[in-house]
């Protein structure tokens, strides 16, 4: 797939199209969009890990003036199906983790709903649960091999076997999940609008469809502006249902529902926490004989999810002995789901750990070993990289990082009462491209109008596809209008995987180029074409992944333990960057998340009541200003011919990936002590 001809808009800081909406405020975000006359929803949660429902007494939250409805399993509309369990909302009385929906009010005012909620008398038969993820116990296996890894580790000349943990993380995007539901009947046939933050409004419609019992084409999505997800948003969960029955009860009238920060962390998705074993076996050059990389995660009962944390260790480094396992572990917990950089992130800490480890053992450069086992092509599928170039991002991160005034040696580095130390880990993630958008060029007045039903999260997305856009109709950026975020618009893939600028951008390319073969370069009012995202040829040909490398610097107080992460940086290989200011908010983004992850971010689970206590942003640590010194993010120069037109790849997530692994590097080179399990805190480095 070649590039396009003679760019004038991509590869330009373009400032951000949505920008002035809102810095200003006119942005309207799903909970505030105009609707006439809403009611508003509150849900009760469970309060117990597991069991069922006995009874609910609702009189006193009914009695209360501005009360509308109370929703419980008796009396709720019946759903139509029980394949997602997740969204199986107040059809049966089964508790199946503390946080569940069990019941819901539906008021005048959010403070009505909120008070008369409280209000709600719900008594339980609880049962025995488990909510602790465990090393040691039988669970549900899958994985792969290459040769016989046991024998290779047991002859190899350096080995290192070691377990890396990483815990329960949630998603926190500045906006909560939220749904605005409208529920008509118009000439006897149902229709529900979903205002929602989504990443996706057709998979909305897609995965809400059969549970209400619609034809898809009855539910109409509106999100023109979302304010984050992080993945948490790429699927609808189990508020969207709440909110859409609230209001098939109240119909014709808007029913609002914001989960509140609390709810979240049960409601809207989690990164599973992993235990993670990595064994690595070497010749006395540091060339690798043997990679093995064991993974434990958890699901919910209801509902399977899995992370897959050692999908990066199967194409990263090359070995002629591999193994991959996974054992999936099903608890008594809430939902888990996507967050930044599913698996990869939580894997490539493990891997990066390891493979400083492994280095040190070695006698190696942490980059020299890397750079000693670069993989020719991708070890996984075979075939030759699209444009994997990890060392040239590793060589110039070094230089501007100034790496080789390093001394290797652990903990002799001191300034007044601070250790310093500095780490690295590479970074990695596949180039998604998923089938199935369809895009509009019209002509209008002057203008072209390019329609697609994609979403921006946050990302940009309303600026780079208007920059691609202009690109394929040869004209000027202020020529292009672009809509989103409707599923009134052209059926788009969900923004997930750092697939939207690939999977729209290719399609608005192709319909832009039809749009010109068939009315050349004046077309009439009134001309217009559409088209669908064409196949890539060179996909089952080419490895496709972005790669980079992440720098850290870190300070430790030697008497308190105090950490502080003096200098990021990252460089990446992202193929074509459309728009240089939106992709390095998008790495600095990422890798802000990444020391986050490294240094903060844990939710801890009381298991004798299986209930997150941290549950807000009060007790779970991100990382704020003060956490975040100098930090830097760049890319190399480079195209990618095989992955777009734009010869473009992905950049929302890569950021995250490594970041943790270099600061946990960072840690050991400061004092000596390798802390394997993240969050690295203060009291885990007073030995």
């Amino acid at each position: 797939m070649g590039g396009l001809v003679e760019p004038r808009a991509i590869g330009t800081s373009l400032q951000r199209i949505d920008g002035a909406a809102k810095a200003t405020g006119t942005a309207p975000y799903a909970y505030e969009q105009p609707v006439t006359d809403p009611l508003y929803l509150h849900a009760v949660q469970a309060g117990i890990a597991r069991g069922r429902v006995t009874a609910i007494d609702t009189a006193t939250a009914e009695a209360l003036p501005g009360v509308a409805a109370v929703l419980t399993h008796y009396n709720a509309p019946r759903l139509a199906s029980d394949q997602d369990r997740e969204l199986w909302v107040l059809q049966s009385s089964e508790v199946a983790f503390r946080g569940q929906f069990v019941a819901a009010v539906i008021a005048e005012t959010s403070e009505i709903a909120r008070h008369a909620a409280e209000l709600v008398k719900v008594s339980y038969l609880e049962l025995s649960h488990d909510s602790e993820l465990r090393a040691h116990r039988d669970g549900f296996h899958t994985g792969t091999a290459d040769g016989d890894v046991d024998t290779a580790l047991a002859s190899a000349a350096v080995r290192i076997d070691q377990t890396y943990t990483t815990p329960m993380e949630h998603n926190n995007p500045m906006e909560p999940h939220t749904t605005v539901a409208v529920w008509e009947s118009i000439g006897g046939t149902d229709r529900l609008t979903l205002y929602d933050s989504t990443q996706g409004v057709f998979k909305v419609r897609h995965v809400l469809a059969p549970v209400f019992g619609l034809d898809p084409q009855r539910i109409r999505v509106v999100a023109p502006y979302v304010g984050g997800g992080f993945g948490s948003k790429g699927m609808p969960h189990a508020h969207n249902v709440l909110a859409g029955l609230a209001a098939q009860v109240v119909p014709g009238r808007p029913v609002k529902y914001a989960l509140t920060r609390q709810q979240m962390f049960a409601l809207a998705g989690y990164r599973s926490p992993t235990i993670q074993r990595i064994a690595l076996g070497a010749d006395a050059d540091g060339r690798l004989s043997v990679i093995a990389h064991d993974v434990i995660e958890q699901t919910s009962r209801i509902k399977e999810y899995v992370e897959d944390s050692a999908a990066p260790t199967r194409m990263m480094y090359a070995a002629p002995n591999r193994r991959t396992t996974r054992r999936l572990e099903r608890l008594d917990v809430a939902v888990p789901f996507w967050m930044r950089a599913p698996g990869v992130a939580p894997g490539m800490f493990a891997g990066e750990c390891a493979m400083d480890e492994l280095a040190i053992a070695c006698g190696l450069d942490p980059i020299e070993l890397r750079v000693r086992n670069e993989p020719a092509t991708d070890p996984e599928t075979g075939n030759p990289w699209s444009g994997r170039h990890l060392i040239a991002c590793l060589h110039e991160g070094a230089r501007r990082f100034g790496w080789h005034h390093r001394d290797p040696t652990p903990g002799i580095r001191r300034q007044g009462c601070w250790l310093v130390g500095s780490g690295v880990a590479a970074a990695t993630y596949p180039h998604h491209a998923w089938p199935g958008s369809t895009a509009t060029v019209s002509f209008r007045h002057g203008r072209y109008l390019v329609r697609i039903g994609a979403v921006d999260i946050g990302t940009g997305s309303w600026t780079a596809l208007t920059q691609i856009a202009a690109d394929a109709l040869t004209c000027p950026v202020g020529s292009v209008e672009l809509e989103l975020g409707d599923t009134d618009l052209p059926t788009a893939t969900i923004a997930a995987g750092s697939s939207g600028i690939t999977s729209w951008g290719t399609t608005i390319v192709e319909t832009a180029r039809t749009f010109r073969d068939k009315y050349g370069p004046d077309p009439s009012d009134g001309d217009e074409v559409q088209a669908t995202m064409p196949d890539n040829p060179d996909a089952d040909h080419y490895a496709m992944h972005s790669f980079g490398a992440q720098f850290a610097e870190v300070r430790i107080n030697a008497d308190t333990g105090e950490i502080r992460v003096s200098r990021m940086l990252g460089v990446f290989s992202l193929g074509r960057v459309i728009n240089p200011r939106t992709t390095r908010s998008q790495l600095l983004g990422g890798m802000t998340m990444g020391l986050s992850m490294a240094l903060h971010e844990q939710s801890i689970v009381d298991h004798r009541f299986g209930h997150v206590i941290n549950h807000d942003l009060a007790g779970y640590h991100i990382a704020t200003h003060a956490d975040v010194a100098d930090m830097d993010a760049s890319w190399l120069d480079e195209h990618d011919p095989h992955s777009n037109p734009m010869g473009s790849r992905g950049a929302g997530e890569i950021g995250i990936v490594g970041a943790a692994a270099a600061i946990a590097n960072a840690v050991h080179h400061a004092t000596g002590i390798r802390i394997r399990d993240l969050p690295i805190t203060a009291d885990k480095l007073q030995r």
